[in-house]
């Protein structure tokens, strides 16, 4: 009986269980100076930069900031396809996996004999660089895949073959990158700790007119060409001036709150509220020494805050102090804060503070809120960019939206039987050892592919180039097919449709001399993806939106 009792967990804790931190009201009853921020007093947020005391002598010059210039954080993989794929011999799948949803997946052989893997799916995308060396034998499609994610679990890929499908992977890749950011800037005075006050600030003091200038430029609304943040540029809705910033070819608009406008009688200034309670990153100016408290303004947008606090640096100049707030699923974003946090004015001090804003948004969307939308839209984008590669292949066989398409786990006589019957039925040559040429699409796509191990096997022999579409497909001997093929007569493999018009099935063929023994070479052409018939098996060539919010 002992040892079936199990012990009771203990109950959950709720806000009456914890020990709450000091309201501002509280820690301002008490002899200063205060912090720039405090925490809500049942916490949910972090703090970066605690230390602003001076070391040494009260004149000593501050930390400097470092030489090297700050790394802006962001999307890389996004990147990935416009530089090692785009414009660039390579080729593109289509898939459907029962767990893993829709598939698009994309690769690449260069000439250090390496194969570049990019493989989509609605979660994330995955991109892999395996050297050929490392493989005990030339993968197929789906061996690739498994490369890159052991998770897939499909039977075969289908290759687009529509020529612009680069620019629909493109447009997808890159729907998360955007070079176009707002932030809001509020103006906290002394003493002011709700959101009626801060909201409700119309004066400028010159201190916060100065730091305005660090930000950026002044610009005139009306009219105004460049990024505008969703500010009424036409009707001066709101407001005639704003501060705008061209950062490492990025545009930056900034909501300030004395710029927006004021209504009368509005405690709440929604007008003001509805621009920045929507930014996801704010600054908060402080003239005086008065803590900022990030639950002071109620938005489910707003997850993280850049406080800056003028000090007064006598013969050193302006200085400013500097802590950052976050919310808790915010992860750390750089560049860090010297110790102490305490900046002099300058181009350094605007380049470290920008490059904080943008990393601190990009590090905001991988909060579980934005998280689980950017997941959402992941996944419904994926799936119109899987069925519009789909729906243009199926097109490009003459194949309608009503004919039957093949399932994953299938057989596909209406794809692939169709195609070979078509170009090169009974042809010795369509068995050459591609694993992408059409000669091997039952052993490259058409077999359930078991992922290959990565042990260095030794030389791998002709398959490796061969396999990608590199060597002609008619690169063989004449004197291979028979005295048939020199001299120009049928073939005894030539098509029903060769037999009926011989001119035409000549045509095919630059060399003229030649007749219908050799089967036209057909490739799988470069950054679009598509089948493209070559006489003499030369790839062809392939050829993307900036998302404003």
């Amino acid at each position: 009986m002992a040892q079936q009792r199990h012990a009771i967990p203990p109950p959950l804790k709720t806000e009456e269980d914890y020990i709450p931190y000091p309201s501002v009201h509280e820690v301002l009853g008490r002899e200063g100076p205060f912090p720039l921020i405090l925490l809500p007093q049942f916490g949910g947020y972090w703090i970066e930069g605690t230390n602003h005391q001076l070391s040494g002598a009260p004149d000593s010059p501050p930390t400097p900031v470092p030489g090297a210039r700050a790394k802006l954080e962001g999307n890389h993989t996004a990147k990935i396809y416009r530089k090692h794929f785009l414009g660039k011999e390579h080729f593109n799948y289509y898939s459907l996996d029962p767990a893993l949803g829709h598939l698009v997946f994309s690769l690449k052989y260069d000439e250090q004999e390496h194969l570049h893997l990019l493989l989509r799916t609605r979660a994330r995308t995955l991109h892999d660089v395996v050297p050929i060396s490392c493989l005990a034998e030339f993968p197929n499609v789906v061996q690739m895949a498994k490369l890159v994610c052991e998770d897939v679990n499909v039977d075969r890929f289908y290759p687009v073959l529509y020529p612009k499908a680069s620019r629909l992977i493109l447009a997808f890749d890159e729907h998360v990158l955007s070079n176009h950011f707002k932030f809001g800037v509020i103006y906290q005075k002394l003493g002011q700790t709700s959101e009626e006050e801060l909201f409700g600030t119309t004066e400028e003091s010159p201190a916060f007119a100065e730091f305005l200038d660090v930000l950026g430029q002044r610009v005139q609304l009306r009219d105004f060409k460049g990024f505008r943040g969703g500010l009424d540029v036409t009707h001066g809705q709101t407001g005639s001036e704003s501060v705008y910033c061209h950062f490492r070819d990025k545009e930056i608009m900034f909501h300030v709150s004395t710029k927006l406008p004021y209504t009368e009688g509005d405690a709440q200034q929604l007008q003001r509220k509805r621009h920045i309670g929507n930014d996801i990153v704010a600054i908060v100016f402080q003239d005086e020494n008065t803590p900022f408290v990030p639950d002071m303004i109620a938005s489910n947008f707003l997850h993280a805050f850049v406080v800056v606090q003028l000090e007064q640096g006598g013969a050193q100049g302006t200085l400013y102090k500097v802590s950052v707030t976050a919310r808790d699923d915010v992860p750390f974003f750089g560049p860090p804060l010297p110790d102490p946090a305490v900046f002099r004015k300058g181009p350094e001090f605007q380049e470290f503070l920008l490059t904080k804003l943008i990393n601190a948004e990009y590090a905001c969307y991988r909060a579980e809120k934005f998280a689980k939308l950017e997941e959402r839209t992941r996944a419904a984008l994926l799936e119109t960019l899987h069925e519009e590669l789909q729906a243009r292949s199926q097109a490009m066989l003459g194949l309608g939206p009503d004919d039957e398409r093949p399932d994953n786990g299938g057989a596909a006589p209406g794809f692939f039987e169709s195609f070979k019957s078509l170009l090169v039925p009974g042809s010795r040559r369509g068995r050459r050892g591609s694993a992408i040429g059409l000669g091997s699409v039952e052993e490259a796509l058409l077999v359930p592919g078991k992922s290959p191990s990565r042990r260095r096997p030794g030389p791998l022999g002709s398959r490796r180039s061969s396999a990608i579409g590199i060597e002609s497909i008619q690169e063989a001997p004449a004197g291979r097919d028979g005295p048939a093929a020199a001299d120009g007569s049928s073939s005894t493999h030539s098509s029903p449709e060769s037999r009926r018009n011989p001119d035409r099935s000549r045509s095919w063929h630059r060399d003229g001399g030649r007749g219908d023994s050799r089967a036209p070479g057909w490739e799988c052409s470069g950054t679009g993806g598509h089948w493209a018939g070559v006489a003499r098996g030369q790839g062809g060539t392939g050829m993307g939106d900036s998302r404003t919010r």
